[in-house]
């Protein structure tokens, strides 16, 4: 296919020649890959626009469950790739690049969508070498971003996992996620479900800014509130914590106290980090926006973290902010945690910390 992509434009053919033939089955991700490769994002000639004006390319994948190293968590899940929610401080943008695009708008605008992800799901659940781990969905790019209403792949895999009583954490930034809550809430009874919605500020001008394509801060703590009244263990994610933007003291507070009056059940944090093409995105971006903090953040992130002292001053601050609104684990959730398995609430307390 590669060769009659490049004899095509040696010979300057006019004809359009489809770069996949479709039929019933979608290509895999590593031959998107090499058609991105040679003719660049506009070679997708399968990807449809949607009224969201991103386009969307249907892909085959061999996995599923994925294994990962460096995070607090074993194994993750992500029926989609790229994320029209477009978060510029997002880690995710960089493995965008393994697929020959940009980190910076093909990020939000070209998405792939894993048509045959339940199935393989099933496939590798129902694996002898299955142990029915823990784990993480949506850790990469969004599992209800707005596509998911389309495809329902994530309601289908949560499907499967609840089949064969596999424990899960759900991260998200939609509000779509109530539409499953109660499947979520059967699961939390069972094999163990905790939801964390991530809502890192409620401040209005830092959200349009950072978070361009989400839903507002607080429809996603209402989110949280509708999904604990059905029984679902559900909380909040400060994450990330984005110096200068939302890491003011009394905005801290605004959002821990908002988090706690809309029933989060927990609240974790974390401070943001950068790499990759994440880093090159941000940095681009911080300096056409907030030229004044440029100079403050390369002496901050002289490698992929902050510093250690800014961590914790902040992980100080927000652990007494806990404290306060009654976040801190005391009471009857904590009750919960200590009923769990303790590899669940060991993986629980690590999806909190990421």
């Amino acid at each position: 296919m590669a060769n009659i992509i490049r004899i095509s434009r040696e010979l300057n053919v006019e004809t359009h020649i489809p770069l996949f033939d479709l039929g019933k089955t979608s290509p895999t991700t590593r031959e998107v890959a090499e058609v991105v490769r040679q003719g660049g994002a506009d070679a997708l000639s399968g990807a449809v626009r949607r009224a969201d004006a991103a386009r969307y390319q249907e892909v085959r994948c061999r996995s599923a469950l994925n294994e990962v190293k460096g995070m607090p968590f074993q194994w993750t899940l992500n029926p989609y790739r790229g994320c029209t929610h477009g978060c510029h401080y997002c880690y995710a943008r960089r493995y965008h690049t393994q697929f020959e695009l940009g980190a910076d708008d093909d990020f939000a605008s070209v998405i792939f969508v894993k048509t045959n992800f339940v199935a393989v799901l099933r496939r590798e659940l129902q694996s002898p070498a299955w142990r029915g781990d823990y784990v993480a969905m949506g850790t990469a790019t969004d599992c209800y971003q707005p596509i998911e209403g389309h495809y329902t792949l994530t309601q289908r895999a949560l499907g499967a996992l609840h089949e064969f009583r596999n424990p899960v954490g759900v991260v998200t930034k939609g509000p779509m996620v109530v539409r499953d809550k109660d499947l979520l809430a059967d699961m939390t009874r069972t094999a163990g479900c905790t939801v964390c919605v991530s809502v890192p500020t409620v401040d209005e001008d830092a959200w349009r800014q950072l978070e361009p394509g989400t839903a507002h801060p607080l429809q996603r703590l209402r989110a949280v509130r509708e999904l604990v009244d059905a029984g679902v263990r559900a909380g909040v994610l400060m994450n990330p914590i984005v110096p200068g933007l939302t890491s003011k003291p009394a905005l801290l507070e605004r959002t821990v106290k908002a988090a706690a009056d809309h029933g989060a059940c927990f609240l974790g944090c974390n401070v943001m980090f950068l790499e990759g093409g994440t880093r090159e995105h941000f940095m681009q971006w911080l300096a056409q926006n907030h030229a004044d903090l440029v100079l403050g953040y390369e002496r901050l992130y002289t490698g992929k973290y902050a510093t250690g002292a800014y961590r914790k001053a902040i992980a100080k601050r927000l652990q007494v902010l806990r404290g306060k609104y009654g976040l801190d684990g005391r009471g009857s959730s904590s009750k919960e945690e200590a009923a769990m398995p303790p590899v669940i609430r060991e993986a629980r307390q690590r999806l909190l910390s990421w």
